[in-house]
């Protein structure tokens, strides 16, 4: 399960997504520290290495062998003292952020990767208020970064080249995916795509098209499923047949735009996030967090598991 490579790693904050961040790098031989706030942050570590560390990709791994290379430091100077990655996962508050990057550039040794798992802002203005942020890097996860492979790096004007190669490096270390967008755009690529389906989906239910669970089983055994395997432009080239994409644009797909003009624009207002909590709560609502992020883990790594052994076969037939 383990590369073993004698690496530091410090993880900023212990919530959801620092979490799942801290028990992967673990997983792959990293000594660990953790510095947050959270009074609780020990406990919530440690639980979090219970629950997610049987369910690792590769047959999972011994929480206690993990908890090994688990270190909590919440003094922050002393939490980045020869670390050779930052990975920090504080709320999406710029200001606190700024503050953040700027303490880090000078408290890390030069070189220090200063990754920011930000779902929302920009290499640029996080490390504004530091003096050499060359080494500042968004390394956006999507959730739960411990399974999905995916890692959206962005650098900004600053950022050096070879910190965009050694990020990627460390990345794929781990198992990622590392994709590196060639500009900068608000809420990066995947979180777009998924906030244009939510956009739909909300659409649908408010008007009373489908329930909250009869939209779930709509993605998961259609487009869940095809995205899985192929990304929506292979798919659609595929759905040219002999004739690929262009053929699927020139016929098939020429009314896009007119389709996309009827596409739902909801209004977020107390009556249709009722309308959603209540139809969640009555879908998913009689299952805990554990038993449901346990489930999500296993069916995740059964489809990474068997596109792998797809990808094996390929390549060794």
């Amino acid at each position: 399960m383990t590369d073993t490579p004698n690496r530091t790693v410090t993880v900023i904050g212990a919530g959801t997504i620092g979490l799942s961040w801290t028990v992967l790098f673990l997983a792959h031989g990293n000594h660990v520290r953790v510095n947050s706030r959270n009074p609780d942050a020990e406990r919530l570590v440690r639980d979090a290495v219970e629950l997610f560390a049987p369910g690792l990709r590769g047959g999972g791994a011994d929480p206690a062998e993990l908890v090994s290379r688990l270190e909590f430091q919440p003094d922050l100077d002393r939490a980045v003292e020869g670390a050779d990655v930052v990975q920090e996962n504080t709320p999406e508050n710029l200001e606190l952020k700024q503050e953040l990057f700027a303490r880090l550039g000078k408290a890390t040794a030069p070189g220090t990767l200063l990754l920011s798992s930000t779902s929302t802002l920009l290499p640029d203005d996080l490390g504004a208020t530091t003096d050499d942020a060359s080494h500042v890097v968004v390394g956006h996860p999507f959730n739960p970064p411990h399974v999905v492979p995916l890692v959206e790096v962005v650098g900004g004007t600053r950022t050096a080249p070879e910190a965009i190669a050694r990020t990627t490096a460390f990345y794929r270390s781990l198992g990622r995916v590392p994709v590196v967008l060639r500009k900068p755009i608000a809420a990066f690529a995947a979180n777009r795509l998924q906030s244009a389906l939510l956009q739909e989906s909300i659409h649908l239910v408010r008007e009373g098209v489908v329930t909250v669970e009869e939209l779930d089983a709509i993605v998961t055994n259609s487009i869940g499923l095809r995205w899985a395997t192929v990304g929506p432009f292979r798919a659609f080239h595929l759905g040219g047949g002999q004739g690929g994409l262009r053929k699927w644009l020139t016929t098939l797909g020429a009314g896009l735009e007119r389709g996309w003009r009827g596409l739902g624009q909801p209004r977020m207002d107390e009556e249709t996030l009722e309308l959603l909590l209540a139809q969640a709560e009555e879908a998913f609502g009689d299952r805990t967090f554990e038993d449901l992020s346990t489930e999500r883990d296993a069916k995740q790594n059964a489809i990474l598991t068997a596109l792998s052994e797809v990808d094996r076969h390929r390549a060794d037939p």
